[in-house]
């Protein structure tokens, strides 16, 4: 598995564990979704108004509160990492072996 992450358009080094937590976790939360089946390659992207979950190409529909789980969660683990201060623009991308 394979994670890169980016905080308002600058990449955020991450060492391997950091790499591999943020990824599974994102799957995970991810992989409850309707339409998320045989993920290969995964995009959240989130900023102060919007969510947005893309598996294999094709954008996943979230309500409110879904998107405000996956939002929170992934704001928390991002706003945990070092030299990360503000999470106004979050990018993910997860690609799966």
């Amino acid at each position: 598995m394979k994670a890169r992450l980016r905080v308002n358009h600058k990449p955020v080094e991450m060492n391997r564990f950091v790499e591999d937590l943020l990824g599974r976790v994102t799957v995970a939360i991810v992989s409850a979704l309707k339409g998320t089946e045989n993920l290969r390659e995964l995009d959240v992207s989130l900023t102060k108004d919007e969510v947005r979950v893309t598996v294999n190409g094709q954008d996943i529909p979230l309500n409110l509160f879904t998107g405000e789980v996956i939002g929170n969660t992934l704001r928390g683990l991002v706003s945990s990492l070092k030299g990360v201060t503000d999470t106004g623009q979050v990018d993910i991308r997860v690609e799966t072996d």
